[in-house]
């Protein structure tokens, strides 16, 4: 009786695992491609598109990064993508902080109105805010990054909500009575212990602001100052007259994507631990 539940167990493990690995083949894949081809000739890759190459000639990366101008785009990127996230992080905080510090009817519907903001397509305000944008005079980089700091707050302020649940308030009452003002009671006694949230909410937003490529052709367009999608849109090279320079495009998407990608290679632990442990804890 035991051998055979035993053995039904087995079974039902490697049906399993047989199916795990179909998934890992199936979401891996594209990176593969993507990969082989990127050290490719046209020739090679119309000939045999999934083989590996014949030899991994590094001439393909070096031309597609000076196709779309690389260390202008990064830089251009960094600079967005930090400065966007740095914003959504400290506005977020502060206003979840101070909604669940301050149970009133204000504070819950403000609360019900940011749950609200995330089931709001942006395709619906798209053009509205663009037009805004640019009556303002704000369709530059810095508009770019309010943009940003907006779409991203709404999430950003229901994950902190039920992490700032967590924080006994008798720790912020003792800091109070050591003579510590609002700033300084929360920079330094109640910010430092949402760090797993704030962990969470830098690298989600972060790969979400470097990958995106809507927004920044919204407000910036084929301005000088381009995102890496940006430039990787508008370089002519890798749009040819009579057909697609694949031994362009491959290494241009390469190099585009493999920051962010090893990025959340090194860090998805803590993007899984923050959001697991927001949820318990709201």
């Amino acid at each position: 009786m035991r051998e055979g539940m035993s053995s039904r167990k087995k079974i039902k493990q490697g049906i399993l695992y047989a199916i795990m690995g179909l998934v890992a083949v199936y979401t891996l894949f594209p990176i593969y491609f993507l990969f082989v081809n990127s050290f490719k000739s046209q020739k090679e890759i119309v000939a045999s598109p999934i083989s590996l190459p014949a030899s991994f000639d590094f001439t393909y990366l070096k031309n597609a990064a000076e196709q779309i101008r690389l260390g202008e785009s990064v830089v251009n990127t960094l600079v967005i993508t930090v400065a966007a996230v740095v914003l959504i992080v400290l506005v977020s905080s502060l206003t979840a902080w101070m909604m669940v510090r301050n149970k009133t009817k204000g504070s819950n519907l403000l609360f019900l109105c940011f749950t609200a903001a995330m089931l709001i397509p942006f395709q619906s305000v798209m053009y509205p805010l663009v037009n805004l944008m640019e009556n303002l005079g704000l369709k530059n980089t810095g508009g770019l990054i309010l943009m940003y700091g907006g779409f991203g707050l709404s999430m950003t302020v229901f994950l902190y909500h039920g992490f700032f649940k967590s924080v006994p308030l008798s720790l912020e009452e003792a800091a109070v009575i050591d003579g510590a003002n609002i700033f300084q009671l929360f920079f330094r006694v109640v910010f430092p212990l949402v760090k797993p949230i704030t962990a969470t909410v830098v690298i989600t937003n972060a790969m979400w602001i470097w990958n995106d490529y809507l927004l920044p052709f919204l407000i910036i367009g084929n301005n000088d100052s381009k995102t890496l999608t940006l430039s990787l849109y508008y370089a002519k090279s890798l749009s040819g007259q009579y057909g697609n320079p694949w031994e362009l495009i491959f290494p241009a998407v390469l190099i585009c994507v493999v920051p962010i990608l090893v990025v959340f290679i090194f860090l998805q632990r803590n993007i899984i631990e923050g959001i697991a442990a927001g949820a318990v804890k709201g």
